[in-house]
């Protein structure tokens, strides 16, 4: 009865148009009233312990890393250096789209920042190339899903907040999995880019090459001050983010001189806000993580699953498939939210590695932003490329394919997370 009443007032409430957040809360207060223990007090200081967490102080760093890149440059000179290395070979724009995308997402950490990039500097590119305006779109969107992956990933905080494990350990265990991720929409795109009749842009020259690259070398060195950082412990994930945040300012202020001081305004403010929704979704999460521990449903989900238990892999399909149910229908942020405090008391009980599954999950849950009918990135490729959204949708489903191949193959093959990240933390 507890986890009726407990997701029929979440659906509820989303049924009614309501918000994630106020979803959530009214969720609380149905759980505690069900449980005859509603006390507004409770209520407000659950809500703000929730946003009170230093860890969390990471997404607005990162949110305003990636704004300063996009706005000062950064990302069109990686986007430069990936079309001077691959743009001449056979569907090479594509190609273009998978490196920067990578290059990106080690960058800022943000799928929808690193999307509408991704769209407004290749889109226009690819449709004058004669590239299929759908699946062009698609390869964009799928692409700039593999920012929650690699590190430095906001996703990746969230769950580290939520599952009280290891950020550092996360962004390490992430970088081979969003790599597979690119690899796998790379080989999709050659198969069905394959019979395109379209010119590629001619094949930079030697000098080309060396001057994007000197150009975007300063945008690269972010992710190696990062990871060098984390893995020397030089400093926390939550410092990495200030440090992205100020180098970023820093060069694209004083070195590429793109970013006025005039332009810090709207760039904060628009880091600001994006920062506020996710802050707002956290605190009213953790109401609703509190009430779900004090009403058990951890044990009853884990009496539930009690027959999957010695089966490692077999859980983590169920719940996979569980998490991509739920990902066609809510956002990444409340997804990671509401399923982590449920979830990963069954994990252990199941022995499986925390980090390993935070991974899987957040690989999941980051295809779900490219999932009808709700899709963030969708909307965000179709709002950028002024196209329809059923459009996008068709070019998008052999990418999400590929990218759902990846991810149950590392659910078969646990060796493909673990061991390197063993090897580099």
């Amino acid at each position: 009865m507890t986890v009726a009443v407990f997701l029929g007032a979440l659906l509820g409430a989303m049924a009614l148009g309501m918000p994630i957040a106020y979803a959530l809360l009214v969720c609380g207060v149905a759980l505690m009233a069900y449980l005859n223990m509603f006390d507004a007090q409770i209520l407000a200081q659950n809500l703000i312990g929730g946003a009170d967490s230093f860890p969390l102080l990471a997404v607005p760093f990162f949110m305003l890393a990636g704004e300063i890149m996009n706005v000062g440059g950064l990302s069109r000179r990686i986007v430069n250096l990936a079309l001077t290395l691959v743009g001449h070979v056979r569907g090479g724009l594509g190609y273009v789209t998978i490196l920067a995308a990578v290059l990106m997402a080690a960058l800022s950490g943000s799928a929808v920042a690193d999307t509408a990039a991704l769209a407004a500097l290749l889109l226009p590119m690819m449709k004058a190339a004669g590239h299929n305006e759908g699946r062009a779109g698609g390869l964009i969107a799928s692409a700039g899903i593999i920012a929650p992956v690699i590190p430095p990933s906001i996703g990746f905080v969230i769950f580290g907040v939520a599952a009280n494990v290891s950020i550092g350990k996360l962004f390490i265990a992430g970088i081979v999995p969003g790599i597979l991720l690119g690899v796998g929409i790379a080989i999709t795109w050659w198969w069905v880019a394959r019979n395109e009749n379209v010119t590629p842009p001619p094949k930079a020259s030697r000098a080309e090459r060396m001057t994007a690259f000197r150009s975007s070398l300063w945008a690269l060195f972010l992710p190696v001050i990062v990871l060098v950082g984390l893995k020397m412990g030089v400093f926390t994930p939550t410092e990495a983010a200030v440090v992205a945040a100020a180098y970023a300012f820093f060069v694209a202020t004083f070195v590429y001189r793109e970013l006025s001081f005039k332009q810090l305004v709207p760039v904060f403010v628009s880091a600001a806000k994006t920062t506020a929704v996710i802050m707002f979704l956290v605190a009213a999460a953790m109401v609703s993580a509190w009430l779900i521990t004090v009403a058990n449903l951890p044990a009853e989900l884990t009496a539930l699953l009690q027959p999957l238990i010695d089966q490692p892999t077999l859980l983590l399909i169920v719940i996979m498939i569980i998490t991509m149910v739920v990902g066609t229908a809510m956002d990444m942020t409340p997804t990671i939210l509401i399923l982590t405090p449920v979830l990963m008391p069954v994990v252990k009980a199941a022995g499986i590695d925390p980090v390993y599954f935070g991974v899987l999950f957040i690989i999941n849950n980051a295809i779900g932003l490219i999932t009808p009918p709700v899709g963030t990135v969708l909307n965000v490729v179709a709002g950028v490329g002024r196209m329809k959204m059923d459009t996008v949708t068709v070019g998008v489903l052999p990418f999400m394919l590929a990218q759902f191949a990846v991810m149950f193959l590392l659910v078969i093959f646990p060796q493909l997370v673990l061991v390197p990240m063993k090897w580099f933390y």
